[in-house]
Parts: C-alpha cells; structure tokens; sequence
C-alpha cells in the first residue's frame, strides 16, 4: 500500500522558514524522483522543486531558486523542502509528488500541506 504524506506546514511570518516533510512507503524510494509542487487559491498547481533520489540532482522553480532548498534521506523514505525568507506569495497548499522516472504514468500524490505566510 503506497502512501505519501506531508508534514509541517502552517502560519509563518514574513521572513521565516519552515521545513515541509513527506514521508513515504509501499514503494522503492530510489527508483522515483520526488517532486513538490505548490498550488495557490485561484491558481494552478505549480512546480517548486524536483530531486533524482539516486543522484541527489535537483531543479528548482525560478520564484525559489536561492529561497527554497528540497533533499531526500533515503534511509527513511523521506524528503524535504526547507524555505527560508518566506514571503506571503508562498502561500498555498505544498503537495509531494513521487514519479517512477521511467514511468510517466506511475505517479503518487500527497494530500498537501497548507503554509499560510502573513503577518
């Protein structure tokens, strides 16, 4: 049984961070790439950051290239999105996304985190 869960979300004020979790199981962590996406009220979901879990490589969004930083600990099945100097645009709801990398269709989502930025 596959499950993608997301943690750590919340209210932040400008200017701070947190760190988003997603813990996994039920499949071979390795063999995905492991994505974040971001979708606000009124907007499309949107990709934040993606990372190969076998190489570590990583791309992120241009709005949060230097801002937010996503990595992986294999060991537990886990990655992570760190976001500093949060501002209220970040605002939205943060899912996971595990995709088989030579399976486009072999995909798992989360069921999201919100993070509300606001004085």
């Amino acid at each position: 049984q596959v499950q993608v869960v997301e943690s750590g979300g919340g209210l932040v004020q400008p200017g701070g961070s947190l760190r988003l979790s997603c813990v996994t199981s039920g499949f071979i962590f390795s063999d995905y790439d492991m994505s974040w996406y971001r979708q606000a009220p009124g907007k499309e979901r949107e990709l934040v950051a993606v990372i190969d879990t076998s190489g570590g490589s990583a791309t992120y969004a241009d709005s949060v290239k230097d801002q937010f930083t996503i990595s992986t600990d294999n060991a537990k099945n886990t990655v992570y999105l760190q976001m500093n100097s949060l501002k209220p645009e970040d605002t939205a709801v943060y899912y996971c996304k595990a995709r088989l990398r030579w399976s486009l269709s072999t995909l798992y989502w989360g069921q999201g985190t919100q993070v509300t930025v606001s004085s």
